[in-house]
C-alpha cells in the first residue's frame, strides 16, 4: 500500500484578537442592561435574571484566555453583540476562501509544491458561508489549480475526516497532491448573550498538503501509519440554521447558534475518543511510551487532560500534549492542526504521534503519524 505523507502546513490568524476581560466587561454591562430592562417581570417571577460571567469562570471550565476573529466591531457592543462585516457580492471571494487562500500558500510553500502541483482540494469546516458552488472550487480557480474539488463538512472532525479522504483519493489513483483547508469562521455562529458559550469559539483556518511519500521533498514531513474514523449520533452538540428556516412563520431565536450540554458532551465523547485512538494504536502496533506527541482536538482544557491521560496512562507533559486553545479558542476542526503546525519540530525521524480530532455528531477523526526521514 503506498505511503502517505502530510508534507506541508499552514495556519492563517486574524489580525484582531479578544480577551477575556474585554468579553466578561461587554457581557455583563449586556446582563446589567437586560436586567435592569425586565426588572418588572424578574421580581414578579415572570423571568429569570441574569447572571454575570467571569474571567476566572471561563479560564477554570475551558482554559481559554482570549481568541482571535475576523471581524471584532460589534461584538463587544453590548447592543449587538455579534460581528458586524459588510455582505460581499458575488464578483468577491468570501471570507472562508480568503482565509484559505492565506493558510495554502503556507502549507504549499512548507511542501515545496505550487498550484500546478495540487490535483484536489478538499474544503472541511463546520460551517460553509454557502452551500453552492463550493468554496473549494472558488479556492481552486483563486489558485489557478487543476483537477477537482470539493466541500465536506464532519462538524469538528471534518480536517481529521477530509484528510482520510485525502489518502484515499491518492491510494485510489484519483488525486496525486491533496490540499485540505479548514477555514473555522466561527465567530458569527456564537451567541455572545450566553453565559456558558459567549466565550468558546475563535476563527483560524490552517492547510495541509497530503501526497504520496514518493513524491515529498519537503524537509519535515509525517508518514500516515493508519487512520480510524468513527460517528455515532447524539444530540448534544447541535446548530439547526438551514435552507428551509424562511419557510416556517416563526423561528426559535437559538436556532442559528452554537448549543451543546457539555457535561454529557464530556461523559459520552470522550470514552468513545480514548477507544478509537487505543484500537488505531493497537491496529498499528504502537504503544504508548512510542508516542512523542499528542495533537488534540483544542476544545477544553480539561478534556484534552483527559484524554492524553487516557492514551499514556500518566499526565502528559506540556510538549506531549500542546494545547493552543488558550490563544485560539476552540477553532472547531483547525485546533488539532493548529498544534501540529506549531508544535511539529523537535522530533527524530521514526517518532510516532497522533493527531485527532472530535465534536459534534458525535464524530472522531484519528491519525497515527510518524515522522519521515528522507
Amino acid at each position: 500500500m503506498k505511503n502517505v505523507v502530510i508534507s506541508g502546513s499552514g495556519v492563517f490568524t486574524p489580525a484582531d484578537s479578544i480577551s477575556n476581560e474585554e468579553l466578561v466587561a461587554s457581557f455583563n454591562q449586556y446582563v446589567d442592561n437586560f436586567n435592569q430592562q425586565h426588572a418588572a417581570e424578574i421580581e414578579r417571577g415572570e423571568l429569570e435574571a441574569l447572571g454575570h460571567s467571569s474571567c476566572e469562570f471561563i479560564e477554570k471550565a475551558s482554559g481559554i484566555k482570549s481568541r482571535h476573529v475576523l471581524y471584532k466591531d460589534g461584538i463587544l457592543d453590548p447592543a449587538v453583540m455579534h460581528p458586524v462585516f459588510p455582505r460581499r457580492g458575488e464578483d468577491e471571494i468570501p471570507e472562508m476562501v480568503e482565509m484559505a487562500l492565506i493558510a495554502a500558500k503556507e502549507a504549499m510553500a512548507e511542501a515545496g509544491k505550487t498550484a500546478a502541483d495540487i490535483d484536489l482540494i478538499i474544503c472541511a469546516a463546520s460551517n460553509m458561508q454557502r452551500p453552492y458552488p463550493a468554496l473549494s472550487v472558488e479556492l481552486q480557480q483563486q489558485l489557478g489549480a487543476a483537477g477537482y474539488a470539493f466541500d465536506m463538512n464532519v462538524a469538528c472532525s471534518s480536517a481529521t475526516f477530509a484528510i482520510s479522504n485525502a489518502v484515499n483519493a491518492i491510494r485510489g489513483g484519483t488525486a496525486k497532491v491533496v490540499l485540505v483547508v479548514n477555514p473555522e469562521f466561527a465567530s458569527p455562529q456564537v451567541n455572545y448573550r450566553s453565559r456558558d458559550s459567549h466565550f468558546i469559539f475563535g476563527d483560524v483556518c490552517t492547510a495541509t498538503i497530503i501526497e504520496a511519500e514518493d513524491t515529498c521533498r519537503s524537509p519535515l514531513a509525517f508518514r500516515i501509519l493508519g487512520m480510524r474514523l468513527k460517528t455515532e449520533f447524539s444530540n448534544n452538540i447541535r446548530c439547526d440554521i438551514g435552507y428551509t428556516e424562511h419557510c416556517f412563520e416563526t423561528s426559535e431565536p437559538e436556532i442559528a447558534f452554537f448549543r451543546q450540554q457539555g457535561r454529557k458532551v464530556f461523559k459520552e465523547l470522550l470514552p468513545l475518543v480514548a477507544d478509537v485512538i487505543a484500537t488505531e494504536m493497537a491496529a498499528q502496533q504502537v504503544t504508548p511510551d512510542q508516542l512523542k506527541r499528542l495533537w488534540l482536538h483544542q476544545a477544553n482544557i480539561n478534556m484534552n487532560i483527559f484524554a492524553a491521560k487516557k492514551i499514556l496512562g500518566r499526565d502528559p507533559l506540556p510538549e506531549e500534549a500542546p494545547l493552543v486553545l488558550d490563544r485560539y479558542a476552540n477553532t472547531a476542526s483547525a485546533g488539532s492542526i493548529i498544534a501540529f503546525h506549531q508544535h511539529k519540530t523537535g522530533l527524530q525521524a521514526g517518532d510516532k504521534a497522533i493527531l485527532c480530532s472530535f465534536g459534534a455528531g458525535y464524530s472522531i477523526g484519528c491519525l497515527v503519524l510518524e515522522q519521515a526521514s528522507f
